[in-house]
C-alpha cells in the first residue's frame, strides 16, 4: 500500500494525515464491508490520500429505499425550506474553502487556487438553487373556456440516480445535487472512486446544513456500483455525466427501463483564431483552456484551427508560453499545472502522442513528454502542442489531458469547417474582431456552448450548460434549464362548479 507523508501539517500548510472514506446511507455514516480502496496522490503516487471499503450491493439497496422512503416528506416540505439548507451548506463550503480546496488539490492534481475556486464554485451552485424557492413555480394560461383557468404546475420526479466524474468531483455534484434536493427530489450519488474524498466533504457540508436523511445518499464504488444504481428498480431519474462509452450504455439501459436520464459526456473542442484576432488576447486564452486543470475537462480546449496568414506568428508565441508554464506539485506556490489524475492516464496520453508521431503529417511543436526529474514518478505530462495536416486520430479522440492539436485553415468557411469535424458538439471558440464572422459563428458552429474572445472552458450556474451530438443526450443542466429534467409538468384545468349560491 502505498505510505503516508505523515501526520503533520508539512510546508504547503497541509495535514496529510490518511483520511478515511465513509458511505452516507440513511442519514448513517458508515465504513463499508467491500474491497479495500485507496485514494492517492497523483503528483506523489507513493502518497496514500485516504482508504477505505467499497460499498456493496445491500448499501446501494439500503441508500435507495431510504431515498424513496424520505422523497414523500422532502417534496412536502415547504420550497423556502429546502432553500434555506442548500443556502446553509454553502455557508459550509465557504467556510472551509481553504482546507477542502487543498484536500482537492492533493486528491485529484489540479493546482490549489483551482482546487479552492472549485469548492467556492459549489457553493455558488448551492445558493443559485437555494433561492429557486423566490422564483416562479409554474405558468398560468388563458383558457379557451369561459370561467376556467388552466395552470402549468411541476412536481419533483422522484429518486434521483447521480453518475459523477473525477475531474470536478464538487462542482459537478453541485449542479446535479443543488437541483435535484431544491425541486424535491431525493438522490443516491455514485462518485468517482478516483476521488473519494471530496465526495464525503460536499455530503458533509449538507448533512451539517440540516438535510433530512435519506434525503441524499453517498455510495463510493466502482464502475459496476454505478451500473446497478442505474437499473435498480427504485430510481426515477438518472444524472450522469463522464465518458461518451458509458454514457450511451447508460443511455440504452434507460431506454429500455423507459426512465428518464440527462448526460454530459465528451468533448473535443475547438478554439479558432482568425487572423484578425487579438493574437496575445488569444494566446492566452487558448493556454488557459488547454492547460488549466491539466486539459482534464470536458470544455477543455483541444483542438486548435489557426487561420493561415497569422499560423506561424501565433504558434511561436503559443508554443513559447506553453513550454514556460510551471508544471509541478499542485500544492506549491506558484504551479500553473499539476499532474493528470493518475498514472495509467498519463500512461495512456503519452502512448496516443507517441503512436501520433510514427504518423506522416504529425509534428509536436512542443512537449509530448513525461519528465525525467523528480517529477517522473507522478503522473505529470509536459503541456503539449501537436501540428497536423489532416485528418489524425489526434483530430478525433477525446485524450483528456493537456495536449493540443493544431491544423491550419485558409479562410474562415474552413476554419468553421474544421471547427465542426468531430463527432462531439459540447464548445466552442472563436477569436475576432469582425462582426460578421460573429455572427457567421453563431449560426455556423454546432455546440452547445460558444464562447467569444474567451476560453472554450466555463460554465455559469444560472445559464443553460450542455452540449450537441455525441456530447450530450437529454435537457440541458444547470441555470432554469435543470428544472426541465428534475420536475415533471402537470396541467390542471381549473373551473368552478356550476352550483347555484345557496
Amino acid at each position: 500500500m502505498p505510505q503516508s507523508a505523515g501526520g503533520s501539517a508539512t510546508a504547503d500548510g497541509l495535514d496529510r494525515s490518511v483520511r478515511s472514506l465513509r458511505h452516507l446511507v440513511a442519514g448513517e455514516w458508515r465504513s463499508g464491508y467491500g474491497d479495500e480502496l485507496v485514494d492517492i496522490n497523483p503528483a506523489r503516487p507513493r502518497e496514500t490520500v485516504a482508504v477505505g471499503r467499497l460499498a456493496q450491493d445491500r448499501d446501494l439497496d439500503q441508500a435507495v429505499a431510504a431515498a424513496r422512503d424520505a422523497f414523500p416528506r422532502w417534496a412536502a416540505t415547504p420550497h423556502q425550506v429546502r432553500g434555506r439548507i442548500l443556502d446553509r451548506a454553502a455557508g459550509v463550503l465557504d467556510s472551509r474553502a481553504e482546507p477542502w480546496g487543498a484536500e482537492l488539490a492533493w486528491e485529484e492534481g489540479k493546482t490549489r487556487a483551482e482546487g479552492v475556486g472549485e469548492v467556492r464554485r459549489a457553493a455558488e451552485i448551492l445558493r443559485y438553487y437555494a433561492s429557486e424557492a423566490s422564483r416562479p413555480a409554474g405558468e398560468v394560461f388563458a383558457s379557451p373556456r369561459p370561467g376556467e383557468q388552466i395552470q402549468v404546475i411541476h412536481r419533483p420526479v422522484g429518486v434521483v440516480a447521480a453518475v459523477t466524474p473525477f475531474n470536478f468531483p464538487v462542482a459537478i455534484p453541485a449542479w446535479k445535487i443543488a437541483p435535484a434536493l431544491s425541486y424535491g427530489n431525493t438522490v443516491v450519488w455514485k462518485p468517482a472512486s478516483l476521488v473519494p474524498l471530496l465526495a464525503v466533504r460536499l455530503a458533509e457540508a449538507l448533512v451539517e446544513a440540516g438535510l433530512p436523511e435519506g434525503v441524499l445518499s453517498l455510495l463510493i464504488g466502482g464502475g459496476a456500483l454505478g451500473g446497478r444504481l442505474v437499473e435498480h428498480p427504485g430510481v426515477d431519474a438518472v444524472t450522469f455525466t463522464g465518458s461518451t462509452s458509458v454514457g450511451r450504455s447508460l443511455i440504452a439501459a434507460c431506454g429500455r427501463l423507459a426512465r428518464p436520464v440527462q448526460t454530459e459526456m465528451g468533448g473535443k473542442n475547438a478554439a479558432v483564431v482568425l487572423a484578425d484576432a487579438d493574437l496575445g488576447l488569444a494566446a492566452d486564452e487558448v493556454l488557459a483552456g488547454a492547460f488549466r486543470s491539466a486539459g482534464q475537462k470536458c470544455t477543455a480546449t483541444s483542438r486548435l484551427v489557426v487561420q493561415e496568414p497569422v499560423a506561424d506568428e501565433f504558434l511561436a508565441l503559443l508554443t513559447k508560453r506553453a513550454a514556460a508554464l510551471r508544471v509541478g506539485d499542485p500544492l506549491e506556490e506558484g504551479t500553473e499545472m499539476g499532474p493528470v489524475v493518475s498514472l495509467q492516464a498519463r500512461n495512456e496520453i503519452l502512448g496516443s502522442v507517441d503512436a501520433g508521431t510514427g504518423r506522416p503529417g504529425v509534428e509536436i511543436l512542443t512537449g509530448g513528454h513525461s519528465y525525467d526529474d523528480d517529477r517522473m514518478t507522478g503522473a505529470f505530462l509536459q503541456p503539449t502542442v501537436v501540428e497536423l495536416t489532416g485528418d489524425d486520430p489526434l483530430w478525433r479522440e477525446e485524450l483528456f489531458g493537456p495536449v493540443l492539436c493544431v491544423r491550419r485553415a485558409r479562410d474562415i468557411q474552413e476554419a468553421f469547417h474544421l471547427a465542426n469535424d468531430s463527432a462531439f458538439g459540447l464548445s466552442a471558440a472563436v477569436f475576432t474582431d469582425d462582426l460578421r464572422a460573429v455572427a457567421a459563428a453563431v449560426e455556423q458552429v454546432d455546440v452547445g456552448v460558444l464562447h467569444i474572445n474567451s476560453e472554450t472552458a466555463g460554465a455559469d450556474p444560472h445559464v443553460p450548460f450542455g452540449g450537441t451530438r455525441q456530447s450530450a443526450y437529454g435537457p440541458k443542466e444547470q441555470g432554469r434549464a435543470a428544472r426541465e429534467f428534475f420536475t415533471r409538468t402537470k396541467t390542471v384545468y381549473v373551473r368552478p362548479s356550476q352550483r347555484p349560491e345557496q
